[in-house]
């Protein structure tokens, strides 16, 4: 299982609520909780259902210190007992949070201050001496502004009132004329209506001029208010944006001067042990994930931006490559190797048959691990009898074939005229081949001996590939692919893995090897450990780590690659991986940075400075380099991915049926088309039935070797044995000569016996290794159709 990546903290009015990892103690660690931020107070749940009931904690934040830690970490303190050490995933999230808490920290406070200082009458405190003219000036004509509008709203009330008293007192005049006959008080009723009448026009004119002053200053200020609303809204999202870019330049220089690390060394950390418990909080809840805890590592180098003379061209250029020591020509190369496009002729290659975007959905099988997992603890997982269950419908030959997944990667190597550059593209290549495990924690079939996989991509993307099994114990499976865009990849892959109670590890043996026709580059490198978590408790999950050396072995350039193991205590980002790419003097000219599960980036180096003395006194370097480009980015999942074992599009199609293939190609194999059919017990059933015919034929080319060698058979007459171990007649002496003879032809029966189809074992003359290299015939044998070499394995 990957870290669970806690989505963007949402604003819904006064409110502010989101996912943040809260540190409970020194065995759970950090436990992923549901944060509330509203009206002043910072409340947490443990999931968001909880919100309705049960509230695990809240802080008020108007007696609150918020205190940033490092770039993810915060922590939020009330001064007494309560004190949060959060975590965000990010430090961009973790920013949106600060400014969240400082704003409702200072609404708290202000929404105090104002209840405390309600009965007072006195004006509004002058600014503080921090406080400029201009926001001085401001506060005052704000306060002038309120008081007219007061005295006008208190005009408007009275004229109101007057309106009322002198209406209702003409309507009683006028009642009392329509009851007078005509005589001698007419006249004076007469003249007493007249007079009401005036009074009520005088005062309607008074409500009617306060009416137009009021309309007249508020359209006068309504539009000074709104630029200055305007103005205070631009202001606020540049001082946000402002402090965000502050706090990642705070970070660096924090990491710099603590020797914080782009690229580790394998030293752990022994700061991390001096933490206190005390910073846990003992009251929350037990959760059932397992985290693997690594320690982080000293710095190996630091690396900080660039002189900005180093972005103009012209004779600065010039001057920094003497004094640097980069050739014009890989600067002015800088440009096309952040982008560089396929030829026109590879887009214009149509594909010959469209290929298929789903696999029936993984059935929901109950499976108790444990019960099958108990008895196997410090066993190679090859020797482990697995149920279906616990695989993916897919064999490691095609897991192997699945590292071309991103092919354009070594295309674009191709077209490189510096090597530097093409060693940025293949170590690329090297990290994308992790990208596909990320979710994929089923097993992949173990190759029955002498299984094959072809990938055949020739004419949609130019290039195809076979796989074979050369050996079963140990199992090892030898891979080859070629381009017509110039490159050759070759590789030889042995697991050797370790079941040790709560996590497995995979130990791949051998290495990989790549050759570009034009330059004639010959690259090799290694893969790194992949280790699965949570194997009795918790939901699964896998992690890489461990270094890789990338070797140009005509130049002697290097990439060395860093895979950093998960941990809840690093301030890195999750599977990060880094890089320095050197040449045969040992001089970096590029920097690698970014994820094995997401993307990768580059900066070139300008210059490089030895730092001052780190941890144990090591020298720490510190480099400048220019603007980070991408160099590889993952593909996006197919849609329902979840439902379909974390295929990639590309592994969608490896086990779809193609015409012509070898008999003993994965796409045939019986167990492994029933399971992705979905009927697992029938897979299992011929599992075990594949699996004990592989072992009768194991038995009888050990007997033909047995006889080969003039060894009499296990169990044959002819030999007597003593019950205390030791040969009757002949001594302990001739028995362990004899079991030493007889070891050996055993050995050689595993080794030496069986003879690939497709591949011969050389060594190679440039790297010295000896592994299995494609000696030919396969794409012949499969245009004329004939498989009569193939033995039957199915």
């Amino acid at each position: 299982m990957s870290e669970p990546k806690a989505p963007t903290p949402t604003p819904a009015g006064d409110t502010y609520k989101g996912w943040l990892f809260k540190w409970t103690n020194y065995i759970k660690g950090y436990q992923r909780r549901w944060f509330v931020l509203s009206n002043g107070l910072l409340s947490y749940y443990r999931t968001q259902a909880e919100m309705g009931h049960t509230c695990r904690g809240t802080i008020n934040l108007a007696t609150a210190n918020i205190a940033v830690e490092d770039s993810c970490n915060f922590v939020i303190s009330n001064g007494g007992a309560q004190t949060y050490h959060l975590k965000a995933s990010s430090e961009v999230e973790r920013q949106r949070w600060i400014t969240a808490l400082e704003l409702a920290k200072a609404k708290a406070v202000r929404n105090q201050a104002e209840s405390d200082d309600s009965g007072d009458e006195c004006p509004t405190s002058p600014p503080t001496s921090g406080q400029g003219g201009g926001a001085r000036n401001s506060n005052s004509e704000v306060q002038s502004t309120l008081r007219t509008l007061g005295s006008k709203v208190e005009d408007l009330s009275t004229c109101n009132d007057l309106i009322a008293k002198h209406g209702s007192a003409l309507q009683r005049s006028l009642s009392e004329l329509e009851g007078v006959r005509l005589g001698g008080d007419t006249d004076g009723k007469i003249r007493q209506v007249t007079e009401r009448a005036t009074l009520f026009r005088i005062t309607s004119n008074a409500m009617i001029n306060a009416c137009r002053d009021f309309l007249a200053l508020a359209q006068a200020h309504s539009k000074r208010w709104q630029k200055a609303l305007h103005s205070e809204r631009d202001q606020r999202i540049r001082l946000e944006e402002t402090l965000e870019q502050l706090a990642k330049q705070h970070n660096h220089l924090e990491r710099a001067f603590r020797g914080a690390t782009v690229l580790p060394l394998s030293q752990s950390n022994p700061a991390l042990n001096s933490l206190g418990s005390a910073k846990g909080d003992a009251s929350d809840e037990d959760d059932e994930n397992e985290f693997f805890d690594a320690m982080e590592d000293p710095a190996g180098f630091i690396t900080v931006p660039a002189d900005p003379k180093y972005h103009r061209s012209g004779s600065n250029i010039s001057g920094l490559s003497a004094e640097t020591g980069i050739d014009d020509q890989s600067l002015c190369d800088e440009q096309s190797l952040g982008s560089n496009p396929e030829s026109p002729q590879s887009l214009e290659v149509e594909p010959v048959r469209k290929r298929r975007t789903k696999i029936p959905d993984k059935p929901n099988y109950s499976l108790n691990l444990w019960s099958i997992m108990k008895n196997c603890i410090g066993k190679e997982l090859s020797k482990i009898p697995m149920p279906v269950n616990f695989n993916e419908p897919i064999s490691m030959l095609q897991r192997l074939s699945e590292d071309l997944e991103y092919y354009e990667l070594l295309d674009k190597a191709a077209k490189c005229q510096s090597s530097l550059e093409q060693l940025c593209y293949v170590a690329a290549f090297t990290v994308s081949s992790y990208s596909t495990t990320v979710h994929r924690t089923g097993k992949p079939f173990n190759p029955l001996l002498g299984e094959t996989y072809e990938l055949d991509r020739l004419r949609e993307s130019g290039y195809r590939s076979l796989c074979e099994q050369v050996s079963h114990h140990p199992p090892a499976a030898a891979h080859h692919a070629i381009s017509e865009r110039g490159w050759t990849l070759r590789q030889e892959i042995s697991l050797a893995s370790k079941f040790r109670g709560k996590y497995l590890s995979i130990m791949p043996l051998g290495s990989i090897q790549c050759v570009f026709e034009k330059s004639n580059n010959h690259y090799s490198w290694k893969k790194v450990t992949t280790t699965v978590h949570n194997i009795i408790v918790g939901k699964l999950w896998i992690d890489q780590s461990g270094e890789i050396d990338v070797v140009n072995h005509r130049t002697g350039d290097c990439c060395h690659l860093k895979f950093a193991p998960y941990s809840y205590f690093s301030r890195d980002v999750a599977r990060k991986v880094t890089g320095v790419v050197t040449d045969k003097e040992g001089k970096a000219h590029y920097v690698l940075s970014g994820t094995w599960d997401e993307k990768m980036e580059f900066s070139r180096v300008m210059q490089s400075n030895k730092g001052e003395n780190g941890t144990e006194g090591k020298q720490k370097t510190v480099y400048q380099t220019l603007k980070a480009k991408e160099l590889w980015k993952k593909n996006p999942l197919p849609e329902g991915a979840e439902t379909m074992y974390y295929f990639s599009s590309l592994a969608l199609t490896l086990n779809e049926s193609e015409e012509g293939v070898a008999p003993t190609d994965s796409r045939r194999r019986p167990d492994q088309q029933l399971m992705e059919a979905g009927r697992w017990d029938e897979a299992n059933a011929e599992k075990q039935r594949l699996e004990e015919k592989q072992r009768s034929v194991r038995r009888e080319r050990e007997r033909e070797a047995q006889r080969a060698a003039n060894l009499p058979e296990e169990g044959a007459e002819g030999v007597e044995v003593a019950e205390d171990g030791k040969e009757e007649g002949g001594g302990e002496g001739r028995m362990d000569d004899m079991e030493g003879h007889y070891g050996a032809a055993v050995k050689s029966v595993h080794q030496d016996n069986y003879e690939a189809m497709w591949f011969e074992r050389t060594e190679d003359v440039i790297t010295g290794e000896s592994m299995h290299v494609y000696k030919g015939g396969y794409w012949e044998a499969k245009d004329h159709g004939n498989w009569d070499m193939c033995p039957d394995i199915y």
